[in-house]
């Protein structure tokens, strides 16, 4: 595997895919041109994503091509030289992936050492379910199940925060839930700004602030770049 799994595209106050453009080069050494996912897009077209995502990959020359154009979408992931998934709405994502049959098609070119990268949603359908996103889901896919290239869940744009005045529940608290419900999973709180490479059977936690992990009967704690993640591999 070959995997990198990010919060968040976009930084507050800074231009799209700033802060992660030189790890995702790092990540795609020798890569022309990515097959791109777009369809997380809700709001905008597919087209308008893929130049968006091109405007920043032009910095590090590569090409990308979004498999919305395709006319044979599995087709076009086999003979991928990298993957990448763009965040939105994971629901919106996980439906059209699993309509075109690009789970199991991204899932074995993952196996054979294919670049993955994917952020915000796009990390959320690597897990094996997509349970952990923050979305709303606005579509109905045809189940949760997602690539599953790893074993454990991922909650991206993890926020410690609860506002003064608000007496819904915070984002651990939903997490909680969701061990409870699955006390057999892992689920990693992947806060904003971070990042995970997966390179084989080894994982890292890249950024300056430490990841929270959730597990049933776990006291939750937190994990630093540098620490032992061998665990949730």
């Amino acid at each position: 595997m070959n995997l990198l799994l990010i919060s968040n595209s976009t930084n507050a106050g800074e231009e799209y895919l700033q802060y992660p453009i030189e790890r995702i080069a790092q990540h795609l050494k020798g890569v022309t041109e990515v097959v791109f996912v777009p369809y997380a897009a809700v709001t905008f077209s597919y087209a308008a994503y893929e130049a968006k995502v091109q405007a920043r990959f032009n910095q590090i020359g590569i090409k990308v091509r979004s498999i919305h154009r395709a006319a044979n979408p599995r087709h076009m992931i086999r003979n991928a030289q990298a993957i990448c998934v763009g965040g939105g709405n994971t629901f919106a994502l996980t439906k059209k992936m699993q309509e075109q049959g690009l789970m199991q098609a991204i899932r074995r070119k993952i196996s054979e050492g294919t670049p993955y990268v994917g952020w915000s949603a796009g990390s959320n359908v690597c897990c094996p379910t997509i349970c952990t996103t923050n979305d709303m889901p606005i579509v109905q896919p045809e189940s949760f199940k997602a690539i599953g290239a790893v074993k454990f869940q991922i909650n991206p744009h993890y926020l410690d925060a609860n506002p003064e005045g608000h007496a819904g529940e915070t984002r651990e608290q939903r997490i909680m839930e969701y061990i409870e419900a699955n006390p057999r999973r892992w689920v990693v709180g992947l806060r904003e700004g971070c990042m995970l490479h997966v390179e084989g059977d080894k994982m890292e936690l890249i950024g300056s602030r430490p990841m929270r992990i959730f597990k049933k009967g776990v006291a939750t704690y937190e994990v630093n770049a540098g620490d032992d993640l061998s665990f949730l591999m």
